[in-house]
């Protein structure tokens, strides 16, 4: 059994283990790996069994977030970790993203990564550490894995880029950058910025991929003596025999569907050649193997065609761009709408308006608590023309709506700028490439139509790749479906006039140069810029005025020391005041106070009333209020939610009350005067002081009756 073995470097300032040995030691590989007071656990599991009639690398990513981690009991009715939340979604992905390329493509036994975070100290990323872990455990296992690989952060503060900069100093930086890499190429990039030129980000690409090969020499330290034989790699489907027979049968034809521009007439003369294929080549070799070599076929046809002649798949050039329409406002009852269509993709994004009340709350291991800002996408099978199950939200939707989320994060406005929460829903109606931009396009298109003061508009767009064995390449803007199937990348790009939000690399490839990636994103630039030109032709600004339909909110600020008269003993004002005034209204700890309402003389009642509750009681003040109580010697009455004040027997009247139920009864409204507050802050009223100011003659002092209710004002 393995020995315990520790492998330590500084990196960044901060000490980066790596431990093997201690735990897990009935898995293929397992590995903790250390920064500060965050400890992952990885572990990789091969399976000695291949999985039939699979026709994909069957590799699994599970990043799992322990509460304990953080000093936390997890939330919920059951008090235990359920379903991976949106991070830990994220996070497997980011791991997965990045392994994926350096396994063998026709790999066919089942891979289980699982990243466990044992410890956090909420400053040094766990996900960072998992990328690691699982290129720690991968290398030291059987399987024949490309690497090691590794990932940094770089940030950018004060003008100067930071590798792996605090957690805590994230909220400050204007760029959230991950990079992973093996020793030659970049294998995986994931950013959000706040509008970051290209040339920072090229710069802070290459910081990255530098800072990756120290840990990438750590890695390969630690793998010294402690790396299991590795199982031989199954090489790649090839029996040129089959190709030839297929390219002998359909070549000219396969070639004639090369430049057809609608999808559907190239698809239908694809699918009779296919069927074609079958009939003619089923006595000498399997359906699989015809099918298998004409996707080859016509792989390698493709990228030639765009290698050699600039040509693509549906006939455009490099740099062209499908045709782009954008619609806003078609759905009457929503807060905000918009339609963006580019070719046959077709994303169709909804803003829902609400109180921060409706905020998501966040039951994580992040600094992060809540959030005011939510996008949601889904992903039907019709969109695709097919059917399937339609269920809960998958990884890839996951990923898709929070990429969208993320680049339009930087141009929302904040809560103190704009008291709702938003939750926006993109729909993918159609697909044929990059519905994740689209959303991003169709979003900005919602919002503006739904009159939130967005700062800029945001457009994006995703790069394609095409190399050969010689090292020529050729970038694509804009790909359709059928070039990131036989492509080499998807690099998705987006931002506003000003500069980039978001991106997000996926290769499959085993790495891509610096090169490209710099040359990619300054062509994305102009792509962005033409989308955006079409989007503001649809919608050139933010409505002016919001749905009718959506809630108005209204902020107004209180004495901190006066919330708790406003919530009242056990909740009882605020929910008589939501009662009252239908509105919704939400009480932050500095005393700002957001009351929301689709009617507006709800939400100024709601907000004369905590203005009434929160306002010091005066000697001299008139009210008008409900008897609450009868009492022996008075009548106590409510003259705000919650505030109650005494008017004595004696000030009830003008003349002498032998009984108070002669004057008022329990439910009457009457008008008051205050007259005192005494030291403890008890009220006393006089509804005779009332009447002390009316000018009018006096009765005959020979008739003296009891006062009547009839005489009240």
């Amino acid at each position: 059994m393995l020995e315990t073995k520790t492998v330590s470097r500084e990196i960044a300032g901060r000490k980066l283990i790596l431990e093997t040995g201690k735990f897990a030691k009935q898995a293929s590989a397992a590995v903790t790996v250390r920064c500060g007071d965050t400890i992952v656990l990885v572990t990789a599991v091969n399976s000695s069994e291949v999985r039939e009639g699979a026709d994909f690398l069957p590799l699994t990513v599970d990043y799992e977030e322990r509460m304990y981690a953080a000093g936390k009991i997890p939330g919920g009715f059951i008090r235990r970790e359920g379903r991976p939340s949106q991070d830990a979604t994220l996070a497997s992905r980011l791991t997965d993203r990045t392994i994926r390329p350096l396994l063998p493509k026709a790999w066919r036994r089942d891979i289980q990564v699982v990243i466990t975070v044992l410890s956090t100290d909420q400053e040094n990323d766990p996900n960072l550490l998992g990328i690691i872990g699982a290129s720690a455990a991968l290398s030291m296992s059987e399987v024949p894995f490309a690497g090691p690989a590794s990932g940094v952060t770089v940030g950018y503060l004060d003008g100067k880029l930071v590798l792996n900069p605090m957690l805590s100093q994230m909220a400050e930086s204007t760029l959230d950058l991950v990079v992973c890499s093996t020793h030659k190429n970049v294998v995986m990039v994931e950013a959000g910025a706040k509008e970051v030129s290209e040339d920072i980000l090229s710069e802070a690409l290459k910081l990255g991929h530098e800072a990756n090969q120290a840990i990438i020499d750590l890695q390969e330290e630690f793998l010294k003596d402690i790396q299991k034989p590795k199982l031989e790699s199954p090489g790649a489907w090839d029996k040129p025999e089959i190709i030839a027979a297929v390219n002998e049968i359909a070549g000219q034809r396969m070639t004639g569907c090369i430049g057809m521009s609608d999808r559907d007439s190239r698809e239908a003369a694809e699918k009779v050649i296919r069927a074609d294929l079958q009939i003619k080549l089923k006595d000498k070799f399997s359906p699989e193997d015809i099918k298998t070599a004409y996707d080859v076929r016509m792989k390698a046809m493709m990228r030639a065609s765009i290698l050699e002649k600039s040509f693509r798949m549906d006939g455009r050039g490099l740099l062209d761009i499908r045709n782009i329409s954008c619609e806003v406002g078609l759905l009457p009852r929503t807060h905000g709408s918009g339609l963006f269509n580019r070719g046959e993709t077709q994303v169709l994004t909804t803003v829902t308006l609400g109180s921060m009340a409706e905020r998501q709350q966040i039951d994580g291991l992040g600094l992060e608590e809540t959030k005011h800002y939510i996008h949601h996408y889904n992903f039907p099978p019709f969109s695709t023309g097919e059917t399937g199950r339609i269920g809960t939200t998958g990884r890839r939707e996951i990923g898709h709506g929070a990429l969208a989320e993320r680049a339009l994060q930087p141009v929302v406005p904040s809560s103190e700028e704009f008291p709702y929460t938003m939750r926006l829903v993109s729909e993918a109606l159609g697909s044929n490439g990059s519905t994740s931009m689209a959303s991003t396009c169709g979003s900005t298109l919602a919002l503006m139509d739904a009159g939130v003061p967005i700062k800029k508009p945001v457009s994006g767009i995703a790069m394609g790749l095409i190399t050969d064995e010689k090292g020529n390449f050729a970038i694509l803007t804009d790909i359709a479906g059928v070039e990131d199937f036989y492509g080499d990348m998807d690099f998705k790009v987006a931002g506003t006039k000003d500069g980039i939000t978001a991106l997000q690399l996926d290769i499959k490839l085993k790495g891509v140069s610096l090169e490209i990636l710099e040359k990619a994103i300054r062509q994305a630039h102009d792509g962005r810029m033409y989308i955006l030109g079409v989007m503001l032709g649809a919608i050139a600004e933010p409505r002016k005025q919001m749905s009718p339909y959506a809630p108005r909110m209204y902020k107004i600020s209180i004495n901190p020391d006066k919330i708790g008269a406003v919530i009242g003993s056990g909740g009882k004002t605020i929910r008589s005041i939501i009662e009252q005034t239908k509105s919704s209204i939400d009480i932050d700890d500095n005393g700002t106070v957001v009351i929301g309402s689709a009617d507006e003389k709800s939400a100024r009642k709601a907000i004369e009333i905590i203005e009434g509750l929160t306002k010091d009681i005066e000697v001299g003040s008139i009210y008008t209020g409900k008897v609450s109580r009868i009492l022996n010697f008075g009548a106590m009455v409510e003259i705000l939610p919650g505030k109650e004040g005494l008017v004595h027997v004696s000030e009830l009247a003008e003349t002498r009350v032998a009984k108070v139920e002669d004057v008022v009864k329990l439910g009457d409204e009457i008008t008051v005067k205050v007259i005192e507050v005494d030291h403890m802050g008890r009220i006393n009223l006089s509804r005779k002081a009332m009447f002390e100011k009316e000018e009018r003659p006096r009765a005959p002092r020979q008739e003296s009756r009891p006062f009547r209710r009839d005489d009240r004002r």
